[in-house]
C-alpha cells in the first residue's frame, strides 16, 4: 500500500539534530496513516549516515557524494518519495504532537492547496515568523519604513489561513501539485527556494495554508558570527535578487535592492550607536543587497569544494 505521507529530510552535517528530528517522527506521527520515511545525506562529513544506518528505523537513506542545494535535493526526495503528500524538513526541524496531522487535516480539506507551511518555535519555544508576502517594490518599501512584522509577516493567528508563501523548514506539498509546476528550482542553492516554489503554485491556480495548530521548533543552527556566517548572507541576497529577476522587472529589482540595503543601513546605524555586536552583520547586509553578485556565497564554496575534490583524491597517497 502506498503511503499517505512521505517525511522528506535534508541534511548538511547536522547528525544530532537529524537524530532529534527523526526521533519526533517515530514519537508523534498520527496512528493509522501510511507513512515512509527518507533521508538525503548532503556529503556531510560529520557521521551523519552512519548515524541512520545504525538506527532501528525503517527508513530510506540517500547519500549524496558532493554537496547540492537545497532547492535540489528537496525536489530530488519529493521524486522518489511515494506519498500522496510529503512533508519537507531540515533536520534541525522537531516536530512537535499534533503537527503533521493538522498539516495533513488541513491539506486534505482543501484540494486547491498545494502546500502547507507550519508554525515554526525557536529552540526556547517562541513562535517566529514563518509566512510572508511575496518579496516586491511594495514589501520592501514596507521594509525600509520597518512595518514590515505587522504588514509582510502572515504567520501568527489561531485560524488555518491562505498566504503567499511558508518557510520549507517544516512544509506539507501535495506531491502531485510538485510535479505540475517541476518541482523547487534548483536555481536557488538555499533561501527563497520555496517562495519561489510557493508563487509558482500561485500561478498555476494553487496556493499555500499556514496551519498555526501544526508546530515544529526549527533549531536554526547557523552561526552569528561574521567570518563563518558571510557567504550565508551572500547566498541569501543573490537568490532574493534572483527571485525579483525571475518574476519581476529590471526596475523593479534594482528598487528592492536599493530599498533593502536602506532598511540594514540603519539599523547598522543604530546597531553601532548602542555598540552592538549585530552592527558589522547589518553592515554586511546592506553592502550585499546593493550588490548582490559581489563576494563568496554557499553556492561558490560548494563548487570550489567540488573542484577541489578530485585533486584531493589525486594527491592522496595510494
Amino acid at each position: 500500500m502506498a503511503p499517505e505521507i512521505s517525511y522528506a529530510i535534508v541534511n548538511t552535517n547536522g547528525r544530532d539534530f537529524l537524530l532529534r528530528c527523526l526521533a519526533a517522527i517515530s514519537e508523534h506521527h498520527p496512528a493509522g496513516v501510511e507513512r515512509e520515511v527518507l533521508v538525503l545525506d548532503n556529503a556531510s562529513d560529520d557521521g551523519s549516515a552512519a548515524a541512520v544506518r545504525a538506527l532501528d528505523m525503517d527508513l530510506k537513506l540517500i547519500e549524496r557524494e558532493v554537496r547540492t542545494g537545497k532547492a535540489e535535493n528537496d525536489s530530488l526526495l519529493l521524486e522518489r518519495a511515494r506519498g500522496e503528500f510529503c512533508l519537507l524538513l531540515n533536520e534541525d526541524s522537531e516536530l512537535l504532537p499534533g503537527a503533521a496531522e493538522a498539516l495533513l487535516e488541513a491539506m486534505r480539506g482543501d484540494e486547491t492547496a498545494g502546500a502547507a507551511g507550519a508554525q515554526l518555535l525557536d529552540s526556547a519555544g517562541n513562535p517566529v515568523p514563518c509566512a510572508w508576502r511575496f518579496p516586491g517594490v511594495i514589501s520592501a518599501l514596507v521594509g525600509a519604513l520597518f512595518l514590515h512584522r505587522l504588514l509582510t509577516v502572515q504567520s501568527g493567528g489561531s485560524e488555518v489561513r491562505r498566504v503567499d508563501w511558508a518557510q520549507s523548514s517544516a512544509m506539507l506539498v501535495r506531491r502531485s501539485a510538485a510535479a505540475e509546476i517541476g518541482y523547487l528550482d534548483p536555481d536557488f542553492f538555499v533561501y527563497y527556494d520555496e517562495c519561489d516554489f510557493c508563487r509558482r503554485l500561485r500561478d498555476a491556480g494553487l496556493h499555500t495554508l499556514y496551519v498555526p495548530e501544526a508546530r515544529a521548533k526549527h533549531h536554526d543552527q547557523l552561526s552569528t558570527d561574521l567570518a563563518a556566517g558571510l557567504p550565508r548572507i551572500v547566498e541569501f541576497h543573490r537568490n532574493r535578487d534572483l527571485y525579483m529577476r525571475k518574476h519581476s522587472t529590471w526596475a523593479a529589482s534594482m528598487a528592492v535592492r536599493v530599498l533593502t540595503a536602506w532598511s540594514y543601513s540603519v539599523r547598522a546605524v543604530v546597531a553601532g550607536l548602542r555598540r552592538r555586536p549585530e552592527a558589522p552583520i547589518y553592515r554586511a547586509h546592506a553592502r550585499q543587497a546593493l550588490q548582490p553578485k559581489r563576494g563568496v556565497s554557499l553556492r561558490d564554496r560548494a563548487e570550489e569544494a567540488r573542484r577541489q575534490a578530485p585533486r584531493q583524491s589525486r594527491a592522496e597517497p595510494r
